[in-house]
């Protein structure tokens, strides 16, 4: 009897392969799933005092570093509306409990990510999402500048998603809470207002970072920038948080200079970039 020579499959490897990595995949899966099932057994079995998580809200906004970029304000019809920055709403989230919150990049492809923010209550599972794409771009006054350095696109990415996450936090915390603290970190700003000369000329050099000059402060409030009263410091504050968090516009608050329409598009971009680098400027 002859020998019988076996063929090699050619298909083995590929098919290991695909086996293998289906493995891996399903392996951390199965992680993840046990992780948020855990992460929501023990928000049922250690629910949140109610109680005491508000102690923690109010306690924490005493602090004057925290109330100084807690609230922002931007005009609408008319009015100056204020609401809860990001930095607020981190902390609303760490003191009220329970709530796993974050941002998270999906994916990256030709030149743009796609970015999840998200916010969800374990303990009632009220979940809210938003999904949105960041291009790696940076728009500054010499053009548009494509960002390949992970790090900036890092920055970017943080940057644009700190409005979607505050936005996040909001839905999923009740609103009496936040006016709360809201209402508490005004108090705590007007009782720690800072209205000395260093106070006011720092407060004028932050503000030149948007392009905003002394003798713009001074043409809103009718008087030298020396003589600011404390109700007018703390809503330059207001408006500082505004503008480093995107929600408004130096325009809106005061009387920029007149550009030729040619010029407002670099005018925008000078805008963003200022943004971008007061937001950098205060993570570090």
């Amino acid at each position: 009897m002859k020998n019988q020579v076996s063929v090699t499959n050619p298909f083995a490897t590929t098919d290991i392969a695909k086996h293998d990595t289906g493995g891996i995949i399903n392996t951390k899966s199965q992680r993840e799933a046990m992780e948020v099932q855990a992460m929501v057994v023990m928000a049922k079995q250690f629910p949140r005092n109610q109680i005491l998580a508000m102690d923690r809200i109010l306690n924490a906004c005493t602090r004057p570093s925290l109330a100084e970029g807690a609230v922002y304000s931007y005009p609408r019809g008319g009015q100056n509306v204020e609401g809860p920055s990001i930095r607020l709403a981190e902390v609303l989230a760490q003191n009220w409990g329970n709530i796993d919150f974050g941002i998270r990049e999906l994916s990256q492809s030709n030149g743009e990510s796609t970015v999840e923010a998200f916010a969800w209550d374990l303990e009632t599972n009220t979940r809210q999402v938003k999904v949105f794409q960041v291009p790696h771009k940076r728009f500054t006054k010499q053009g548009t500048k494509t960002l390949t350095d992970p790090r900036d696109v890092y920055e970017l990415i943080a940057n644009n998603g700190a409005r979607r996450l505050r936005a996040c936090i909001l839905g999923v915390i009740p609103g009496d809470v936040v006016e709360q603290a809201v209402s508490q970190c005004s108090q705590t700003l007007a009782a720690s207002v800072n209205v000395t000369e260093d106070g006011i000329k720092a407060m004028a050099q932050a503000f030149e970072a948007f392009g905003v000059t002394n003798e713009m402060i001074q043409m809103r409030y009718q008087c030298r920038i020396e003589a600011i009263r404390p109700a007018q410091y703390i809503e330059l504050r207001k408006i500082y948080a505004s503008l480093k968090d995107g929600m408004s516009k130096p325009q809106d608050w005061f009387a920029m200079p007149e550009v030729k329409s040619a010029q407002c598009s670099d005018l925008n971009d000078l805008l963003t970039e200022q943004q971008q680098e007061a937001k950098e400027n205060d993570g570090k």
